[in-house]
């Protein structure tokens, strides 16, 4: 699936529901459902060789994710779910997510040790900025009859770890056409608590404009270490 941006056509990547079947809630539906492109994944992009000089300099890159309307059986479609791993002084790398169409929920769970410290949700429609925070994995869920396209910024120093997902069987939490149901392999978790989008830029204002812009901000991705995290 190609995605057309600024006059160019780029290749994405699909996540299949084979490499999603062991997260999902409703095994039922995974015993059976046939192998298929669940979403989509657009890596590194910019729009310009200024830009992308940007994204070098600043050791980040700029991503878009594609997530059309369905369910996985009685589970909303979901990403895998994955962690980011620590950079410095017990924190790991952020991430800044946008929304540019449709609706997202985000789920995001604090990891320390071996519990689970904080859960949150966080509602994002068009226009509105996510900080993943240090030390908090995330899931996004489109649970709308829309298709979710969504931009994020984050370090390119690292991979992502799924595996913590992948051994729980998911996240803490799975979002079904009933609600929230906990995750009984993580034994004891806090209750949902929901959480703000992030103010910094406004809404009318992508999140592409802080790479147009130099904006030092950009720095945020590589030293988490020099701002104050409140979430």
């Amino acid at each position: 699936m190609e995605l057309e941006l600024g006059g160019k056509k780029i290749k994405g990547e699909a996540r299949y529901l084979d490499e999603m079947r062991e997260v999902l809630f409703d095994k039922e539906y995974t015993k059976k459902a046939e192998n298929e492109p669940l979403y989509y994944m657009y890596r590194d992009i910019s729009l310009s060789r200024r830009d992308k000089e940007i994204l070098d300099r600043f050791r980040i890159r700029y991503d878009i994710t594609i997530i059309p309307p369905k369910t996985l059986g009685v589970e909303y479609i979901k990403t895998k779910g994955h962690y980011h791993p620590e950079i410095r002084r017990g924190l790991s790398y952020p991430e800044l997510y946008e929304v540019l169409s449709g609706e997202a929920c985000f789920l995001l769970q604090k990891l320390e040790g071996d519990k689970i410290t904080d859960v949150v949700v966080i509602e994002a429609s068009e226009g509105d900025k996510i900080m993943i925070p240090p030390n908090y994995g995330h899931v996004t869920i489109n649970k709308s009859r829309k298709v979710l396209k969504m931009a994020n910024i984050v370090s390119r120093e690292f991979s992502s770890i799924y595996r913590p997902y992948e051994e729980m069987k998911g996240a803490c939490y799975f979002l079904i056409l009933d609600g929230w149901v906990k995750n009984e392999r993580y034994g004891e978790i806090p209750e949902i608590r929901m959480g703000e989008k992030w103010k910094e830029i406004k809404k009318r204002k992508e999140i592409y404009s802080l790479i147009r812009e130099e904006d030092e901000t950009l720095k945020i991705f590589n030293f988490p270490e020099e701002w104050s995290w409140e979430i």
